[in-house]
């Protein structure tokens, strides 16, 4: 689906962002690009949609560039920025005015997630608050069927219970043709949601697997001391120790991603090793 192969880019030409970035990414997978305020997320998302255009390499969408932003391939793209715009229309108007542009729009559906997000139909968008305008576009993007479907920071500005409703409508939205790729910064919106983890760090991709891989080499657990266990990392916590463990039985545990990202943005080299990210992020 999405192919970035020696992708160098900087807003600034003596000060690259990214330098040789490798990423391969597939249909039928909800992927979570995680990383530090700073890291480069938005960016490397608007690469990947054609929105920022690299100093070197390429970014392909089903083997086309997508800095050339042909109709055919954007027809079957959609980009939910963080930060959104809405015009003074109501949501029937916008629909007329937008989705013409997405030759698998589902209307029906589009309604259906209206509905279950609480966002009147009839309201104005520009009169909404933040979190409902959020919510419409979620419900819009949605609906757009499009094969490739990039969020950036979706749950910000949702409350609790929109943040549970969005986990289930994307969890439903999910198809084997489909590929999601969500960035945030928070952690645990999106545990019980996303398959694959994709960790950007130091202008480089350093993890980029699915949790279950993750899940038979890493051992997730709370401990009550360390002495005597084989700890990679570990955190205080009200429970205990939250600590990460070598598995080397393959015994299942949860993976704590909100641990495993702080662990790897402290660039454990025993953790990386077992996953051995440089090597596996190119495969998936």
């Amino acid at each position: 689906m999405i192919q970035i192969d020696n992708l160098s880019f900087g807003y600034k030409k003596d000060k690259p962002l990214f330098q040789n970035l490798n990423l391969s990414l597939s249909r039928g997978h909800i992927y979570g690009l995680l990383g530090k305020n700073g890291a480069g997320k938005s960016t490397l998302l608007k690469n990947m949609v054609g929105l920022a255009y690299p100093l070197t390499g390429t970014c392909s969408i089903d083997g086309i560039n997508a800095s050339k932003r042909l109709p055919a391939v954007l027809e079957n793209v959609f980009f939910l920025p963080e930060e959104i715009y809405v015009p003074a229309l109501t949501t029937n108007q916008f629909v007329s005015h937008t989705a013409g542009f997405y030759l698998k729009f589902d209307k029906e559906a589009f309604y259906e997630y209206l509905s279950e997000f609480e966002v009147p139909r009839e309201a104005v968008l520009d009169k909404l608050s933040f979190g409902q305008q959020k919510k419409m576009m979620i419900a819009f993007s949605l609906a757009t069927n499009t094969d490739l479907l990039v969020m950036d920071e979706p749950t910000n500005g949702l409350d609790i219970p929109s943040k549970v409703q969005f986990r289930k409508i994307i969890a439903s939205a999910l198809s084997d043709d489909r590929c999601v790729i969500i960035s945030t910064h928070q952690v645990r919106d999106l545990e019980s949601l996303i398959d694959t983890l994709v960790v950007v760090h130091n202008r480089e991709i350093i993890v980029n697997q699915e949790l279950d891989s993750i899940a038979e080499r890493l051992l997730f657990t709370t401990i009550s001391s360390k002495e005597g266990q084989e700890v990679l990392y570990s955190e205080d916590s009200v429970r205990g120790i939250s600590a990460i463990l070598p598995n080397p039985e393959g015994v299942y545990s949860r993976v704590d991603m909100e641990l495993l990202f702080n662990a790897l943005t402290q660039e454990n080299t025993a953790i990386l090793s077992l996953l051995n990210a440089k090597q596996l992020h190119h495969a998936i």
